[in-house]
């Protein structure tokens, strides 16, 4: 078999297939064979459009490595992954980009800030691997509000620009951006309650709308975090519950599962629970004070895309009033945050760009499963639980999946 790089344009990729190449059939053929179709099927010579840049022997199924080609396998490589290269000078126009976009939480970031993120988020990272390029074949349109008000703005005007695909972190803005398209795909990743329950989809295994992407079943994992922490403080007794109100207020039953979660732990555990609401930017310095002023020794602190972006200042909080906090993810506890368990953020922000390809490549959000967390991970900063003069029991040490001394 020969291994072929390809660059075909969605018209030429119509008419190879409308010619009969449709690559279900499995039957070998010779290259020259092949280029010799492609030649006619695309009405033009095909010097630019298919490039032999490897030859060795690959085993065909049944066969002895001869200088065929798998009629399926060449298909899928020429009309697949490998469309992203311009064609020869004199060639056709080039496709139009594909347009992504996202709705983000804080203020519109710098170019300086906005290349590193693009450089190291395993978003971008992963969108690369699977063909798509920022400026070249991709185009990203970014929206960013630090309140309820400026979300809603920015939702509105990234569906007036007719992006093809919506991305964005957690239910609540997922939710946002639904309330002004019911049409345009949307891919949610760490969403962290039943995305069923809040409305947003019809079910699992088939959202059936515009929604489709990841949950995290954060709210489903307040009892071991409680647990936790009743593990780590001794005769912990007062309990704060930090929430924020920017984005969970578009999704009320993802808010009432977690209280309803956290309320029946807690007195379980024998917690007396406060539940302290953030509802802007600036006012978590207060929320802090008044856990201080209730005496609460620990505090559960909920992942959205608003509490993330202010992560370094709630673990600075924390760490200032001799709180011992417990997290949904990791992120926090590399702040310096001292404990999470939950999911792993990366790993399903890259997960999202496979849903993200999908869509671009044609597929209906409405047919795409959700997909739903099957490992759970345990973070413990050992210099802030130092600091706070806590001991971490040997037998939660050997749990942990990361340990930050």
């Amino acid at each position: 078999m020969i291994a072929v790089t390809a660059s075909v344009m969605t018209q030429d990729r119509q008419k190879i297939m409308a010619a009969g190449f449709d690559g279900y059939q499995a039957k070998p053929i010779e290259v020259t064979q092949f280029v010799a179709a492609v030649h006619t099927a695309v009405g033009r010579p095909t010097q630019g459009i298919l490039r032999e840049v490897d030859a060795f022997p690959l085993p065909y199924a049944g066969g002895s490595g001869d200088r065929v080609v798998d009629r399926r396998g060449f298909i899928v490589a020429v009309t697949g992954g490998l469309l992203a290269a311009p064609l020869a000078a004199g060639a056709q126009k080039s496709e139009k980009k594909a347009r992504v976009g996202v709705l983000g939480i804080g203020p519109t970031p710098s170019p300086e800030e906005l290349a590193k993120s693009v450089s190291t988020n395993p978003l971008w990272l992963s969108m690369r691997q699977l063909g798509w390029v920022d400026g070249q074949n991709m185009v990203v349109e970014r929206r960013f509000g630090e309140s309820s008000d400026q979300l809603r703005a920015g939702a509105a005007d990234l569906v007036r620009l007719k992006v093809d695909v919506l991305f964005v972190g957690g239910a609540g803005l997922a939710k946002i951006l639904q309330l002004e398209t019911k049409t345009i795909p949307i891919v949610v990743v760490a969403a962290g309650g039943d995305l069923v329950a809040a409305g947003l989809v019809d079910s699992v295994a088939r959202p059936g709308g515009n929604i489709t992407g990841l949950q995290s079943f954060s709210s489903d994992l307040v009892p071991k975090r409680l647990e936790l922490l009743k593990t780590l403080v001794p005769n912990l007794s007062r309990v704060a519950f930090l929430q924020e109100d920017v984005t969970l207020s578009a999704v009320p039953e993802l808010r009432a599962g977690y209280d309803q979660q956290a309320t029946t732990t807690a007195r379980i555990l024998g917690i007396e629970l406060h539940t302290f609401i953030v509802h802007r930017a600036g006012e978590f310095t207060a929320a802090f004070r008044g856990m201080m002023k209730r005496r609460d020794q620990g505090v559960l602190v909920m992942a959205t895309p608003f509490t993330f972006v202010h992560r370094r200042e709630i673990v600075d909080l924390a760490a200032e009033q001799r709180i011992a906090a417990v997290y949904e993810v990791h992120l926090f506890v590399e702040q310096g945050g001292l404990m999470s368990y939950g999911v792993n953020i990366p790993a399903m922000s890259r997960r999202g760009a496979v849903y993200v390809d999908k869509i671009l490549r044609g597929a209906k959000p409405g047919d795409l499963p959700i997909e739903q967390p099957t490992k759970f991970e345990l973070a413990i900063n050992l210099k802030t639980a130092k600091a706070l003069g806590l001991t971490i029991p040997p037998s939660l040490l050997q749990r942990a999946d990361q340990v930050i001394e």
